[in-house]
């Protein structure tokens, strides 16, 4: 099985990757730094060329979108500036469409899988105040994904959305509830029972059902 992993120098991507690897998959990572087999930021549509240059007739099973970022951590309402709003869609969401799409061929030649990582702070149901752009933009990818799964379903390729968890990582803090990698082992059994019966679906890294 060929993997491919946006945002896998670090954090839940780098467990993911290490899972997978251990698995016996083949593993293709990217990252921004350079420290990832291809290197890749989400947000410029050359480097998207490239590594779709890089891959060409490569089948690609699951394709795992978890690059993003939580620019807006600790903001006060005063603040949240129009740069910061397009610097996190850019990534979270453009980048999100940006990588389906120059893979595409490669997921259509496996029949592939899409995962993207959202959060539960995408749901409406989750609307505590606060972190308006990172909820925002996470509802965006939601909103993407289901979409992605309507329109790839003919393709034979299913879309999952998934909550990893709140997870003991750079972003998610030393206070956070699971380790990285239990989330990835439970994110990773969520992305092998996805399938075209169940695309669309948006799920919890310990497999329950998530309002929209």
């Amino acid at each position: 099985m060929h993997v491919l992993i946006t945002g896998a120098n670090r954090g839940v991507g780098k467990a993911l990757a290490d899972l997978y690897r251990a698995a016996g998959s083949r593993v293709t990572g990217t990252a921004r730094d350079g420290s990832a087999e291809i290197t890749l930021d989400v947000t410029d549509a050359a480097a998207h060329r490239n590594m779709a240059s890089a891959l060409s007739g490569q089948p690609v099973d699951l394709l795992i979108c978890n690059a993003g970022v939580y620019l807006d951590k600790g903001q006060k309402i005063e603040g949240y500036p129009a740069q910061m709003w397009a610097d996190t869609f850019a990534t979270n969401v453009t980048g999100v469409f940006l990588t389906v799409q120059a893979l595409l061929p490669n997921l259509r030649a496996a029949r592939g899988k899409v995962a993207i990582i959202s959060s539960q702070m995408a749901s409406h149901t989750r609307a505590p105040g606060g972190s308006y752009i990172y909820r925002a933009s996470k509802a965006a990818a939601l909103n993407l994904g289901r979409n992605l799964a309507a329109d790839l379903a003919a393709d034979g390729i299913a879309v999952g959305i998934y909550h990893p968890g709140w997870v003991q990582t750079d972003m998610g803090g030393g206070a956070a509830d699971i380790g990285k990698d239990e989330a990835a082992a439970g994110l990773a059994a969520r992305f092998a029972d996805l399938s075209l019966e169940t695309t669309g679906c948006f799920e919890t890294w310990d497999g329950r059902a998530h309002p929209y």
